[in-house]
């Protein structure tokens, strides 16, 4: 904690950097505000703010807190393990001033989990086209994009790709990947590869069936439907003409019908509940613009 503190102060004097310095203490127990305090006065930085949450809420949670306190147009995101230098601060603003609404590192250096990283990451591109290689690293992006983004709890992975899909400038830097020096990863472990999966199928269905859910229910639907037309147009002619009626065939062509129906009757429940959410959506956007 002192060296991150020495070293964002040393980035902020010597930058002329006009900021303030937000820590989020995740409901540790372990006494980290009181030390973050401390070192804060120790490196001689004064417009610093600590934010603590009652218990864990995650690293999402923790990122939407230090949004909503921060008063700057431009937000810098990184952890304090001292992975990613705050020496490169400067140059994601610099990216920002150009015009970028967000600026992505892309790690350069050794990294432990590159291999699943890597598939992780090209998946993302091949999905989403997100023009980035890196989802995951420091990152500095404009206030309006989290006013427009909304994430649900552990998609800061996919702070990215929903800016993007928002119509927000995305770019990439290289930044050096350093050694940690303190704690450990939270995100590892062949369960937070099952978890990241079905978040990385949760996004895609959101930016691509949220607003169009008819698209997935109706045709799906309709395939169910035109399938129990064929099997019963089959078990017809077997019972009529060739008179061999094979019952499980009028069993299975109930069932395609059935969750055909049903599949479409999701499908305009989902139209509603659409309809809806856009209604609140530009209802939220009506107030944000109110001076």
């Amino acid at each position: 904690m002192p060296e991150l503190f020495a070293e964002l102060g040393r980035v902020i004097r010597q930058g002329g950097l006009s900021a303030e310095v937000i820590l989020v203490d995740d409901g540790s127990r372990d006494g980290t505000l009181e030390a973050a305090r401390r070192a804060a006065d120790a490196a001689g930085l004064s417009d610093v703010r600590f934010l603590r949450h009652r218990r864990n809420r995650g690293k999402t949670d923790a990122l939407l807190t230090g949004a909503r306190a921060a008063r700057g147009e431009y937000l810098v995101l990184f952890d304090a393990d001292l992975q990613h230098a705050p020496a490169e601060i400067p140059r994601f603003v610099a990216e920002l001033d150009r015009g970028y609404d967000m600026v992505v590192g892309r790690k350069v250096g050794r990294y432990q989990k590159r291999f699943v990283s890597g598939i992780y990451n090209w998946l993302a591109r091949r999905i989403f086209g997100v023009p980035v290689h890196d989802l995951n690293a420091m990152k500095a992006f404009r206030r309006e994009v989290l006013d427009e983004v909304r994430l649900r709890s552990d998609w800061h992975r996919y702070l990215v790709v929903l800016a993007h899909a928002r119509g927000f400038r995305v770019t990439e830097i290289d930044v050096e990947l350093h050694p940690r020096r303190h704690g450990t990863s939270k995100y590892s472990g062949q369960g937070r590869i099952v978890v990241g999966t079905l978040d990385l199928l949760s996004v895609w269905f959101q930016l691509v069936f949220s607003r169009r859910p008819m698209l997935l229910f109706g045709v799906t639907g309709l395939v169910l439907l035109g399938a129990g037309a064929v099997v019963g147009l089959v078990a017809v002619y077997l019972r009529f003409v060739l008179d061999t009626g094979y019952r499980p065939l009028l069993t299975l062509v109930l069932l395609l019908v059935v969750v055909g129906l049903l599949l479409f009757a999701v499908g305009f429940l989902a139209e509603l509940i659409a309809s809806l959410r856009g209604e609140v959506d530009d209802l939220r956007q009506r107030l944000d613009e109110r001076p």
